[in-house]
């Protein structure tokens, strides 16, 4: 467990470091202020694109020796950006590096506990991903004030330490035998992801953190690009910062979660998402940096408290039907074409030069009632086998 939550602490302090260095990047080498989140898109597109084979690898592999290999493929690609070969080329290898370790770092929880552990062992997955983002957020935002090409090979270094600590994890039989062929994969993917979605636990899950990830990537760049519109503040730490804090919001929701969201009675996490997208809807308001803080602070905390028993329902839920691996990786599938299709409402919105203000308020009311009716329509007890 140590070596898991180890590689994944500084895998996702890469990954979030990165999106601020990226970012820096392409407006130094005169890219257009839209193309910032079509790199998200590149990025998000190959989880899409390998959704149908990662879960079947993580799961035909010893999912240690999958972190191992995803891990230097994100080192490939952080150091790609050092050479300064395309962003969206380099940054595109960064996502085929993360699509194939997600199945895989969350598939190996059930191998390393026990059922009545696997909400506390997501706590402390979701804490250390958290407190990367955290840290990343506010390095990534710092660093790149002070050197694009140092901050890049800083995080180059940081998934070769990752590929590393994968090493740490012990050596775990594979679930299955043998790959799948790669038509075969394709079908079973679409097999597996007709068994969950008929599976009502499993549909809730998909779609709550479906809706989540697909919002919280568009607030991202919503919060880069409303801090000099806004505050007037132009430097790239305060965004850093604002992330940051709806980080820390989360490992303390995460904690809440853990406490008070018992596998038996997941439904208890569900008016937290509507409350995400309510405190989005006013980030207008929050005319002082102060404000800024204590906002995204909330927005976090409901974050953790909505997401990590949805986390944990899906393992258990794939565990006894498709497979952990194979569940994580029709997640992914459902996480990133939501955020594929809300970072480019997004991106859209920013060609069309509409305010930031009005991006957050419309972002705020979708997310609210989007969750408030999946609150309404999903009234479910799920009782551990």
């Amino acid at each position: 467990m140590l070596g898991t939550l180890c590689a994944q602490f500084l895998s996702a302090l890469g990954d979030n470091a990165l999106l601020f260095a990226a970012l820096a990047l392409v407006r130094h080498e005169g890219f257009p202020s839209w193309s910032g989140p079509l790199l998200q898109e590149f990025f998000v597109a190959t989880y899409i694109l390998l959704a149908p084979f990662v879960g079947a690898f993580a799961d035909a592999t010893a999912k240690g020796r999958v972190m191992l290999i995803a891990n230097a493929v994100k080192c490939a690609g952080g150091l790609g950006m050092c050479l300064h070969i395309n962003p969206f080329v380099a940054y595109a290898l960064v996502g085929v590096g993360a699509a194939a370790n997600s199945p895989a770092k969350y598939g190996i929880l059930g191998e390393l506990t026990t059922k009545d552990e696997l909400v506390k062992a997501n706590g402390l997955l979701e804490a250390s991903t958290i407190a990367a983002i955290l840290l990343g957020a506010i390095a990534g935002g710092a660093m790149t004030d002070w050197s694009i090409e140092g901050t890049l090979l800083a995080i180059t270094l940081t998934y070769a330490g990752s590929a590393l600590s994968a090493l740490l994890i012990p050596y775990k039989r594979p679930v299955v035998k043998v790959r799948p062929p790669l038509k075969g994969s394709v079908a079973a993917f679409s097999r597996q992801a007709r068994v969950l979605l008929k599976n009502q636990p499993a549909r809730l899950a998909l779609i709550g953190t479906g809706l989540f990830w697909g919002a919280g990537a568009a607030l991202r760049f919503l919060i880069i690009a409303w801090v000099p519109a806004a505050l007037k503040i132009t430097n790239n730490r305060t965004p850093g910062f604002l992330t940051a804090m709806v980080a820390l919001g989360i490992v303390g929701g995460a904690g809440l979660a853990a406490r008070f969201v018992p596998m038996r009675n997941v439904n208890r996490a569900l008016p937290a998402g509507a409350l995400i997208g309510a405190g989005v809807c006013l980030l207008p308001l929050a005319n002082s940096l102060p404000l800024a803080y204590a906002l995204m602070g909330v927005v976090g905390l409901c974050s953790g408290f909505f997401v990590v028993p949805l986390d944990a329902l899906l393992q258990k839920q794939g565990k006894d039907t498709v497979g952990a691996g194979a569940a994580i990786a029709i997640q992914n599938f459902f996480e990133n074409f939501s955020m594929l299709a809300l970072v480019s409402g997004y991106t859209a919105a920013m060609y069309l030069k509409i305010s930031v203000n009005t991006i957050a308020v419309g972002l705020g009311l979708s997310l609210a009632l989007a969750m408030l009716a999946l609150t309404l329509l999903q009234k479910i007890t799920v009782t551990p086998r």
